[in-house]
Formats: structure tokens, sequence, C-alpha cells
């Protein structure tokens, strides 16, 4: 079966940036592209490295990732290489990449050094065609990451968190806001008390009640729920609607979930 690779960047699904990076691609021989998201919002390196993080429990061994949310591109920050379960992980030293790779495994990181691939980026604003593309179709043919690179013992890491269980509530902040308006936390499902259970959840500086729930459709049309959401995480919702509006809250804002009274 041709080898996996994936796609992600903040580009926007209307340019033409990722159809240059397929194309590029395209010369390493077959192999099969999926595109995660190139809409991550502009810059945001950490949302880029939880999306990227969603994904990594369901692509196989030897699956290559290239993930290009680079606000650094063309200054001195280096391109790796990591390696975590047999998947390859491949992009800016930013962090993007080290939530999904500690989700693989246990990551080795390389720093691109390849003459070849160096002697091949033309432009200084676009290393995901020129450089992170080529690496990872060389990846994708076999080349093992030790000969692109050399062993990087020190580089950026990035730490979602993990919410916890503070003096009886639930506390954690949003990683992410999805297409409907869902606030995605960082907070684990399994520490959800029953569905049904009302809490108070303060989400930045709104407070309000809601009820626990095993999915959207068991509220009532425009009702404030928690719910477990699929990638095990907690999610707040509004059945219909949009939680990100109701509770005028972002990504990184902190969440509390606590006993209603």
């Amino acid at each position: 079966m041709p080898p996996l690779v994936t796609l992600l960047s903040d580009f926007g699904s209307g340019s033409p940036y990722p159809a240059a990076m397929r194309a590029v691609l395209a010369a390493y021989g077959e192999m099969r592209c999926i595109d995660i998201s190139h809409d991550v919002p502009p810059h945001d390196v950490r949302a880029g490295a939880y999306l990227l993080s969603t994904i990594v429990p369901f692509t196989p061994a030897g699956t290559v990732h290239v993930a290009v949310v680079d606000p650094g591109v063309g200054t001195s920050r280096r391109a790796l290489i990591v390696v975590a379960g047999g998947q390859y992980f491949v992009g800016p030293d930013n962090g993007v990449l080290m939530p999904a790779a500690r989700r693989a495994g246990a990551p080795r990181a390389y720093v691109i050094t390849d003459e070849a691939l160096l002697r091949g980026v033309r432009s200084s604003t676009f290393h995901g065609r020129d450089l992170f593309a080529p690496a990872a179709g060389r990846l994708a043919q076999g080349t093992p990451p030790g000969v692109l690179g050399a062993p990087a013992p020190e580089i950026v890491d990035l730490d979602l968190g993990t919410g916890r269980v503070v003096r009886g509530a639930l506390v954690g902040e949003i990683l992410y806001v999805d297409a409907f308006g869902n606030l995605i936390t960082n907070i684990p499902a399994s520490l959800l008390p029953p569905a049904g259970t009302r809490v108070m959840l303060r989400a930045g500086r709104r407070l309000m009640v809601a009820r626990v729930s095993r999915t959207y459709g068991e509220a009532a049309r425009g009702r404030l729920v928690v719910v477990p959401g699929s990638d095990g995480l907690v999610e707040i919702a509004v059945r219909e609607g949009r939680a990100s509006v109701a509770l005028h809250a972002s990504a990184g804002a902190p969440v509390r979930l606590g006993p209603a009274r």
C-alpha cells in the first residue's frame, strides 16, 4: 500500500499553497495524501498542535505528517523531523509537532541538515513547499531520518496541558473552537460527572449553568451542554448554536466546571 502523508497548515483552504506542496510530493512517487486542515487560525501554533494531535491515534506506522504553522519562516528557527511511534513529523521547530509526537510515542528529533534538501529552498517564505514537502517525500520513499538530519536533543516544546480536579471542580482551558462554535477543552472527559448532572460553568468571564449530556441532541435546542467529545476531552456546546458566542469565550480562556448550587 502506498505510504500515507498528512498535511496541516494555516494557509487557508482557498489558497494555492497546499496544492503546491502536493505537487512537490507527487514527484516522490505514489502516496496517499490526507489534508487534516488548512484553516488553522493564522499563526496559531497551539491550535495547529492540537489538531495534529487528534489524528495520530488513527494513522499507521510509517505515516509522514507535515505541519506548517510557521510564523518564524525564513528566520533562524530550525526545520525538524521528529520520529515517534513509527510515525514521522516534519515541520518547524516551534512546538507544533510535539503534542502529536508525544501522543504517538517517545519522540526523537532531528534537525534537517541534508545538503540537497537545503539547496532546494527557493523562497525564504515558503519552506512548506521547498523544504518540508521534499523532506516528507524522502521519508515516504524510505529514507531514514538520520540520513536527512542530525539528532537534536534540545528543541522547542509545547505542552497543551491536562485539566484536573481542584477542590471538587474540573479546571482547565479552552484548546480550540471548532466550526460549530463548540469549545474543546483540555479536561479529560473521564472526569465528567454522570449525564444529567447540572454544573456551574465558568468559561472566560461568563458564569452559566449547564447540564452534562451524552451528546448534543439530548439537550433542548439552544441549551448549553457539556459533553464528552470524540477525542476524549470535555466539550462545551450549545445545541444548534454557538457556545463561543454564548460564553464570549475563545481559545486560551480558563474553564471551571463545579457543582451547581
